[in-house]
This record gives structure tokens, sequence and C-alpha cells, in this order.
């Protein structure tokens, strides 16, 4: 997290040169936002991932501000592509395309497929619906698990799409499964609160689609890593965002959490892991303006290039330059900046009360993403009166998911079923 010398911004921009992206007069409605500069807002649209060729995903309807969130936009029925690639036996899946919000609070939309069961409902009454919130880890469009059941697996879909098969126990089990493209239209990797409006938009969408199916079932939720991020999100925002859905969501689980990004700048920086956190850093700029203020030109040659659409695997291997983030920033010391400052406190959400049971665990030898972090988070909502529970599995980052994963759906699996959850907070 240390600075570096003052003089280096000052050199590294002297030595490279702006890069040439386009600067339209007219800022597209996807890269607007109020309070910002002109030359920022066109930084923005160029920094934006490219368009994936599919309207569905790529257009943005002039008429949103006068939607609602959760508004129904469109819906693609899917099941021909998607029914091979989750394997466990569906009756039908459905894109869904709705209106939601920004991390600003400014119109947008979110996609999501719904994935319906053969299997009878282990339970009486409507069939519950299983959240799953994939580590969708990318910047590009075609990168999202909601492309790839709609386009069938390519070079851009993630293995960690099928892999832990959450999905397919849970339509095994006979639940509904929802999964978000959470990351948003501008694939704002990282970003939490964009995130968290996704998910509640889904569950709002889906019932308006079909209320008898979808509008009173119990809900959970899951999520591992960047999928935890956007669990977090939707339960820490759901009082206030969507209040309607707290009386039907029993619980979420989240492992691997990146619950404090501040820490994450000491764990991730600089090495191997720097290529994800350059990529989060990048995927939060989307949504959050006021970071590419702070780009020299070496980082707007990089956020304007064509890493602008890497998926998880390319993005990971880029670890391998142990770039320090100091060296892409016009400010010396930009993690203690008041912008880095502010993104801490935003992405953080320390006094947002999740108003549902959680589940949270972390390998106990994690190196990147720090266990300190999510016993935080555990005590934070202990404290806020949150009944939950903190499980330390073995193992780091990859392996922790595979100790953590039959515990998680065993959990989510008891709150579907009725089971109350057991409090594991110390109350004094």
């Amino acid at each position: 997290m240390m600075a570096v010398p003052p003089q280096i911004p000052k050199a590294i921009d002297d030595a490279i040169p702006a890069p040439p992206y386009p600067r339209p007069r007219v800022i597209p409605q996807r890269a607007q936002a109020p309070g910002v500069t002109k030359a920022t807002l066109q930084l923005r649209a160029a920094a934006l991932p490219s368009p994936s060729g599919d309207p569905l995903f790529d257009r943005w309807s002039p008429n949103l501000k006068t939607m609602a969130p959760g508004t129904l936009i469109t819906v693609r029925d899917v099941t021909a592509t998607a029914a091979p690639l989750v394997t466990a036996p569906i009756t039908r899946a459905r894109l869904m395309k709705f209106a939601s919000r920004d991390a600003l609070g400014l119109p947008s939309f979110g996609t999501a497929t719904i994935l319906e069961p053969r299997a009878k409902a282990p339970v009486r009454g409507p069939r519950p619906i299983l959240v799953n919130n994939l580590a969708i880890n990318s910047l590009g469009t075609t990168c999202t698990p909601g492309y790839t059941l709609a386009h069938g697996f390519d070079k851009d879909s993630s293995l960690t799409n099928f892999f832990p098969p959450t999905t397919q126990l849970a339509l095994a089990r006979g639940y509904t499964v929802i999964v978000p493209d959470h990351e948003g239209p501008r694939m704002a990797y990282a970003e939490p609160t964009t995130a968290g409006h996704v998910i509640l938009d889904a569950l709002r969408a889906a019932a308006r689609l079909d209320r008898p199916r979808f509008g009173a079932s119990k809900i959970a939720m899951v999520g591992y890593s960047g999928g935890a991020i956007a669990t977090n999100g939707a339960t820490k925002l759901m009082s206030g965002y969507a209040p309607e859905l707290v009386d039907r969501v029993v619980g979420a689980a989240m492992g691997g959490v990146p619950a404090d990004f501040r820490m994450l700048v000491g764990s991730m920086n600089a090495n191997l892991a720097t290529g994800l956190f350059h990529g989060a850093t990048f995927g939060i700029s989307r949504e959050r303006p006021e970071i590419l203020t702070m780009a020299n030109h070496l980082a707007q040659w990089m956020a304007t290039s064509p890493l602008k659409d890497v998926c998880t695997l390319p993005m990971a291997v880029l670890g391998g330059s142990f770039l320090p983030m100091q060296l892409m920033s016009n400010d010396p010391d930009p993690f203690h900046s008041p912008v880095a400052e502010k993104i801490y406190r935003v992405t953080k959400m320390a006094d947002a009360k999740s108003p549902v049971p959680l589940y949270i665990y972390q390998g106990a030898s994690e190196f990147w993403i720090p266990v300190a972090g999510a016993r935080n988070l555990f005590h934070e909502q202990c404290r806020l009166g949150v009944n939950a529970s903190f499980h330390a599995v073995p193992g780091e980052h990859v392996i922790g998911e595979l100790a953590g994963f039959p515990g998680a759906l065993t959990w989510l699996d008891a709150r579907l079923r009725g089971i109350p959850a057991r409090d594991g907070c110390v109350r004094t």
C-alpha cells in the first residue's frame, strides 16, 4: 500500500503518450453520469466492454428511467442451449432482461436465467428458489453465465459456471435456480451495490414473469469469491432496496468473501493475484468513474485496450506481471487518497445489516483473500443483531471452496425446507 516517489507519475506520463481512444461529443447512454467531467465520461465510454453482438445483452432502452426496478423488458426461451450445459433434467430455461439501478442509483438493466427442474419439489407449497451467484470475475460481456446458457459453451465460458455443481444439485433436489449476471451491463466486476441491485431485481422480475411459480417461493442465496461479493451486497441492500423480499429470503451462504477492499490491497497488489486485483479495480471504476480521474496514461491504455473484454483465465494470468497499481495512478499514494477511502467505505457497507441468516465460510490458510476479512464480516453482522455463523475450512481459496461447499449446501437446503438457522453469534 506504500506510496511511490512523487516524481514517478509524471515520469510515466512523459514516457507513455495518452491513448488514442474515441472521444465522442455526445456521451452514450451507458456511459452517462451526473457531476462528472466530459473528459472522464469519454474515458469511461472507451473503457466499457465491447458489445456482445446480442441486443438482449447490449441494448440500453431509452425508456429505462420510466421503468421501476424489476420491470421485465424481454424474455427469451434458452432451454435448447441451457439444458445440455446444466446436465440436471430441466423443464425450461428462460433468460430475463429487466430494469435495475446501477451503483449510483441511476437507471440500468440486468439479465438473469431461470432454470426450472423436472424433479419434484422437496416441500409442499411453492417450489423454493436458489439464487446461485456465480464467480463471474470477468470484464467482457460474453463472459457471463447468462451469455453461455443462451449461446452455448465457448472460449469465453467459465468452468466455474458448472463446478462446483451447485446449480445441478439444486435442480436435482427440486429447486428452481436463478443465475443472475450480477456484474450488470457494464461488467462491473467486484462492485457490490450493482450486483446487489441486479440480484434483487432478478427476483422481482421473476415474480412478474410468473407470480404463481416465483412470486411466493422461499428464496436462498449462495456465492463464492466474486459471487460472495454479490451475495453480500444483495443481503446488505435488501432491507432498503427491496424490503418486500425480506420475508421470503430464508438465508444466504457466502464463502471466500472479499469483504474488505482495503485489506485486499495489501494481499493482492503486486503479486500473482495482481491481474484479478487490477481487473476488479477497473470493474469498480465502470460504476464509480471517480476512479478514472486517477488513471495515468498507462492505466488508460490498459482500460481501453482489448484487455477490457478479458474473462477470468486471461485476467488471472496477467498476475504474472506483478505490476504494482501505484504505477498506474497519477497520484503517488493512490491507496491513501480520498477516492480510495471512499471506495473502501462504499464497498464495505459496514453499517448495513443483513435481514436474513448468514452462513460465512473461508479457507483457514487463505492468503489472497485473508480469513480475517470474513471473520470481521461475521463479527460485524453479529454486532448488528444478525443470525450468523462462521466456518473456517481447510485450505486456501481453491481448496477452501471445495472444502466448504458441502456444508454451505446442507445449510441452504435446511433453510429452504423450513428449518430455522442456528445462531453462531456469541450474545452478551
